[in-house]
């Protein structure tokens, strides 16, 4: 059986975004940086409040693309193994034997990332850059596609640890998921009272539109997707600018650089055409750097935010021609 062509695979990954809304109401921006996500390999960090929709976006997005997916808990208890497995000792062959965790999944839901101690949330960082786990000095290979969608919740900070920055540095996008709007709302409950049931998906209708294959094949052509030497400096441009700024006291790296080529090949991709455009670097610039500059804490204290930061350094930075 031959492979799905490119554009096959883009219709496919449009019918996965329709999909979704069978089940999630107004969250169009966060089901597109997981597609985006998928497309670059990479891992999101989703923050919003409780309650709109986290869980509910990425169980709908595996069932869509027929994935297995799996959720985690984040506690203060939660040891390291709990999410990678660990030996268990068969007294029948008296031997150790290995039972995986539920890192070995396609999508993992860390729910509540940073809820869980350092240690525990460090087990996830070999999983997510190496695609395994490695017990016992054994190193075992991690499903694919393999994708991370931790949740944080961006009110209540108290008995959290936050998440170190060479951590969040691993996440491709951070999303935020933002409450619906007045008329999303009143579509979310209409659905409710006509029966709908986020823990029944077959129920609404959500079935796989797209697999493995056309994954594959869409990921094979946003490799593909052409980048002038002109939008390389300007995105080059924009990483330095968050150096230079006099309200951050972290800039993004060149990881940071090479994510935001990433996320505007996939979104320029997506967006039907096969070469990368200065849109497409501005439209991707904020959920894949957000979370890889650090605000000074005058510039905090003064209510800045990274993202008021990220847009007047777009707003500055000279866009090619």
């Amino acid at each position: 059986m031959s492979a799905p062509s490119a554009t096959t695979a883009r219709t496919a990954l449009e019918a996965v975004r329709a999909e979704i809304a069978k089940a999630v109401v107004g969250q169009d921006a966060a089901v597109t940086g997981l597609v985006v996500a998928l497309l670059c390999r990479g891992h999101v960090l989703l923050e919003g409040v409780p309650g709109v929709a986290k869980t509910l976006l990425v169980r709908t997005l595996a069932a869509s693309l027929e994935l297995d997916t799996k959720r985690v808990q984040f506690t203060p208890d939660l040891m390291p193994s709990d999410v990678t497995g660990s030996l268990v000792y068969d007294a029948r062959n008296a031997e150790f034997s290995f039972q995986p965790g539920p890192v070995f999944t396609n999508l993992l839901l860390a729910d509540e990332i940073n809820r869980t101690p350092p240690k525990t949330q460090a087990s996830l960082l070999e999983a997510m850059e190496e695609r395994q786990v490695s017990v016992d000095g054994v190193p075992r290979t991690l499903p694919e596609p393999f994708l991370v969608a931790a949740t944080q919740n961006p009110v209540e900070y108290e008995g959290t640890y936050p998440l170190p920055e060479a951590q969040l540095d691993r996440f491709l996008l951070k999303l935020t998921v933002h409450l619906p709007s007045r008329q999303d709302e009143i579509s979310v409950l209409t659905r409710h009272a006509a029966g709908f049931s986020p823990r029944d998906l077959d129920a609404a209708g959500v079935g796989a539109v797209a697999g493995p294959a056309e994954l594959d094949a869409a990921r094979d052509a946003v490799a593909r997707t052409a980048v002038s030497s002109e939008i390389a400096g300007y995105i080059v441009d924009i990483c330095r600018a968050t150096r230079e700024s006099p309200s951050l006291s972290l800039g993004a790296s060149p990881r940071g650089a090479t994510a935001l080529l990433s996320t505007a090949r996939a979104w320029a991709w997506l967006t039907g055409r096969d070469y990368v455009v200065p849109d497409d670097v501005k439209a991707l610039a904020l959920p894949t750097l957000r979370h890889r500059v650090q605000l000074r804490p005058e510039a905090e204290m003064e209510g800045v935010t990274s993202d008021s930061v990220l847009n007047s350094i777009l707003a500055r930075v000279p866009v090619p021609r």
